[in-house]
């Protein structure tokens, strides 16, 4: 069994990372990349040179390839050098100005610097030269430094940086002296909390009355970042906050905690963040020279791991409950009407495309039954959510309803004329005691391998379903991810779901090792 588990485990890394590097490789490399710059609503506001910069920063961005510009590069040197007033000083004047000289930049000794730090470093170092308009416009010349990713580079950034378990040291502040990580008692939630100084938040593991109620910012899971749809989010953050509106509560300030007083506020305070800045300019919130501010705004909602998971869920459980004993109905009432009931919604099912049928049920339940048709809509209108989720729960039921009942049918029709069968008639059992003691059981065998699946694909939604009810869920978030471009979150999505396969297979295997007495992860051999 270790052997079996250990193979299975590496073998399985393995495989995440041929898929993550593959996807990588179709997304960046293969796909044209001047998709995302239609897109951009400030690319037209750009000419010439600063065009350029701007498209190779907005691939930067996007992940495409690193970049930086020498103006940057000056401006950091001097500022180390002058302070603030860098600008003023004739040496960063010089430096930014030899640029417009085509003929002399190169030999300036910024140039070199510049040249020489970033070819060392394998980027691609491109001048673009000062131009005139006819109109008598100035575009002023430019040096730039690119590398492009290759994949193996990118794959190795995204491995190195997936996990990351603060500790005193992430903050840079040289000026904080005070560094711990300890257990405090939190007069907000009114438990204990694992609190630090000198990590990037303040409380690393707490508890509020928010599902699933203790909550941990030690651990940060680097999914990837959403370029577009979110604006810089880690997936992660984006899959575990609220779908709802913005919400505010009463909650006492830091500043005031312990008081009773009260503020009408939405800032979640269990998510405060180090800067570097003393939050002077809110001290009547977070306290005098308190550097711990910040923190997000909380959303009402659940998030969108628990919308796919509650109706994927609820959708697997029915499926199985109605689906299973259909199946043996139709077995035992073969070629009658029951049966030929059955086999006709099979076809139906499996025939028609899925979007056809997402929609038929869509039309009877609004028309018929008056469900709510938009997810999110009839969530804002504080409609009770499996009301909001019916539809959806329904559309993804009834096609596993039917797979169920077919392989149900078929396995125990197949076993009425075994051998164990033949031996349980001449034993005097009913058919009935038959098929529900013997072959049902024996049945349920070709499903085992498959529940483990069900349930954790549960938590990455359906594609179509949630985009077509409008659920906010995991699905949903891929899915608008592909149209709009938006790279970070394609490849966490791929990474979320390739995890949840190879878990709920090896999941599988143990658990038909399990049920079924023929399969055993041991070897036979001495």
């Amino acid at each position: 069994m270790k052997r079996y588990l250990l193979k299975r485990i590496l073998f399985s890394l393995f495989s995440l990372l041929v898929v993550t590097g593959t996807v990588m490789l179709l997304v960046y490399n293969l796909m044209d990349r001047s998709a995302i710059l239609a897109t951009d609503p400030n690319r037209n506001k750009y000419t010439g040179n600063s065009l350029v910069v701007h498209d190779y920063g907005l691939y930067e961005e996007y992940g495409y390839m690193n970049f930086t510009n020498y103006g940057s590069f000056v401006a950091a040197k001097y500022q180390e050098k002058y302070g603030d007033d860098y600008p003023e000083h004739e040496d960063y004047q010089n430096a930014i100005a030899i640029l417009q000289d085509g003929e002399k930049y190169a030999s300036h000794p910024d140039v070199v610097e510049f040249t020489t730090q970033y070819t060392s470093m394998g980027y691609e170092i491109q001048y673009l030269p000062r131009t005139e308009s006819r109109r008598g416009a100035i575009d002023p010349a430019m040096l730039v430094a690119k590398r492009e990713k290759n994949v193996f580079v990118r794959l190795g950034e995204y491995i190195a940086n997936f996990f990351h378990i603060e500790t005193v040291n992430d903050v840079q502040d040289k000026n904080l002296t005070d560094r711990y990580i300890r257990w405090e008692w939190d007069q907000r939630s009114n438990m204990p909390a694992l609190v630090g100084s000198g990590t990037t938040h303040k409380y690393l593991i707490y508890f509020d009355d928010r599902f699933p109620f203790v909550h941990q910012n030690i651990l940060q899971l680097n999914l990837g970042v959403s370029n577009k749809t979110f604006q810089g989010i880690d997936t992660y953050d984006v899959l575990m906050q609220g779908t709802g509106p913005i919400k505010q509560t009463e909650q006492e300030y830091p500043v005031d905690l312990g008081t009773g007083v009260t503020h009408l506020t939405s800032v979640d305070f269990h998510t405060v963040t180090y800067s570097e800045r003393p939050a002077e300019y809110d001290a009547t919130i977070y306290g005098e020279g308190e550097h711990y501010i910040g923190g997000t705004q909380t959303k009402s909602g659940l998030t969108r791991i628990v919308n796919s998971f509650l109706i994927g869920i609820i959708a697997t459980v029915a499926a199985y409950i109605i689906g299973f004993p259909l199946g043996i109905l139709m077995a035992q009432k073969k070629d009658k009407l029951v049966d030929k009931l059955g086999n006709a919604y099979i076809i139906f099912i499996m025939a028609v495309p899925s979007l056809a049928y997402i929609y038929i049920f869509a039309a009877i339940g609004t028309n018929a039954f008056g469900l709510p048709y938009n997810f999110n809509l009839a969530m804002n209108e504080n409609a009770p959510w499996i009301l909001a989720a019916a539809l959806p729960i329904i559309s993804l039921a009834l096609p596993s309803i039917g797979g169920i009942m077919k392989w149900m049918r078929r396995y125990m029709i197949d076993q009425k004329n075994s051998d164990y069968v033949k031996f349980a008639r001449s034993q005097g059992l009913s058919e009935g005691e038959i098929f529900s003691k013997h072959i049902s059981r024996n049945a349920f065998i070709y499903f085992v391998h498959s529940i483990p699946f069900d349930i954790l694909t549960c938590l990455v939604g359906a594609l179509i379903t949630e985009r077509v009810y409008q659920v906010p869920g995991v699905g949903g978030l891929l899915t608008n991810a592909i149209t709009s471009n938006d790279n970070g979150v394609i490849v966490a999505g791929t990474v979320f779901y390739t995890f949840l396969s190879i878990v709920a297979m090896i999941a599988g295997d143990l658990l038909l090792a399990k049920y079924d007495p023929r399969v055993s992860f041991t070897s036979g051999r001495k």
